[in-house]
């Protein structure tokens, strides 16, 4: 007659309290690096680093985002408008730099929280780039904050650039999607 699954189960357990397997060491144990397989591997995104992506930044506002050949900040309403076109490049993991195609001007926000476009690229160019709860998308300067706050890329309700010490990641206004250029 077989063993039934409660013997099993016991027998298998008796096998494993005298052997030295252990399926999840204690915390209290530290890991040694010697041991093969317990080694703890960072993660890796350096394959993000230098991506670049063609976008309209459509603001929540219902405004595209665009840099005129002045290098004017401002929101139009025009969806085909050549200006509003913007090369994203991922300059670190989470950090990117946008440019506009056609009038070749990167967004930059100075030390007041002013938008402005500027040829040459600098510091004041980096956002973090963060992807909200809601599926936007908002872009906070990596060099500069207004009291200890995060100041960000905003249109108001007129398509005006929003002051950056004004700005807060909850504003409607600093909420972007990334639409695919076709």
């Amino acid at each position: 007659m077989p063993p039934g699954p409660w013997l099993c189960l016991a027998l298998l357990l008796a096998a494993r309290a005298q052997s030295s397997w252990n399926p999840r060491p204690s915390r209290a144990q530290p890991r040694r690096p010697s041991d093969p397989g317990s080694a703890r591997h960072a993660r890796s995104y350096h394959h993000l680093e230098g991506d670049i992506r063609w976008r309209r930044l459509y603001s929540s506002t219902h405004f595209f985002l665009h840099i005129g050949p002045s290098g004017r900040v401002e929101g139009t309403r025009q969806p085909h408008c050549p200006n509003s076109i913007v090369e994203i490049r991922s300059v670190r993991v989470g950090v990117v730099a946008i440019k506009a195609v056609y009038t070749g001007f990167y967004l930059a926000m100075n030390r007041r929280g002013k938008l402005y476009g500027t040829r040459e690229y600098s510091p004041n160019c980096k956002f973090m780039e963060r992807i909200e709860e809601n599926g936007y998308n908002t872009y906070a300067s990596l060099r500069w904050r207004h009291e200890g706050r995060q100041m960000f890329l905003a249109l108001d309700g007129r398509g005006a650039p929003r002051q950056g010490g004004r700005t807060r990641r909850q504003h409607l206004s600093t909420h972007f999607l990334p639409i695919l250029v076709s």
